[in-house]
């Protein structure tokens, strides 16, 4: 599915980044990213492709992504696509009701939260329990069963998909 918004928005930026207009700086301070105090990761049950899933979420119930390309020790994430993927940042991220590890990366975004060593992100276009990025340029929600990145992994292959949950 298109997601027409999605592409405005990615010209849009991308005119702007062309004409000097979009630093890595400012990328970096996208208000929809969590900056300050401790995020909460937690699991939410939303339609995703027209089932529903349980995923996790953020305090504000936005749905976490996870970008298929990134490593466990880092984010590939940058630029115009850091303004429509913010990272989840926090220095003391909370993890409710999860069985998987939520931990710290210090990257390029500074305290990045992670699942699983997967760096968390939101999407511009979500809103509280809506998923509309799921499969868009590489990224997809993130569950509660996703496999732990390897940390030997350079090639940014993709987890496997828990049985039973959303296939990637």
């Amino acid at each position: 599915m298109r997601h027409p918004k999605i592409i405005i928005s990615s010209i849009a930026l991308a005119a702007v980044a062309a004409a000097g207009g979009i630093t890595a700086a400012s990328a970096a301070s996208s208000p929809s990213a969590s900056h300050s105090g401790a995020a909460t990761v937690r699991t939410a049950s939303v339609t995703v492709a027209g089932k529903t899933e349980t995923i996790l979420v953020n305090g504000r119930g936005l749905p976490l992504y996870f970008y298929k390309p990134d490593t466990a020790a880092k984010s590939l994430v940058s630029g115009v696509l850091a303004q429509l993927w913010p990272p989840l940042t926090s220095a003391a991220p909370a993890a409710a009701g999860l069985s998987g590890k939520v931990t710290v990366l210090m990257d390029s975004h500074g305290d990045q939260v992670t699942y699983n060593g997967h760096p968390l992100y939101t999407f511009a276009d979500d809103h509280a329990d809506q998923v509309t990025g799921q499969g868009v340029s590489d990224f997809f929600v993130a569950t509660p069963g996703l496999a732990a990145i390897s940390t030997s992994s350079t090639s940014g292959t993709a987890p496997a998909a828990p049985s039973g949950g959303i296939g990637y």
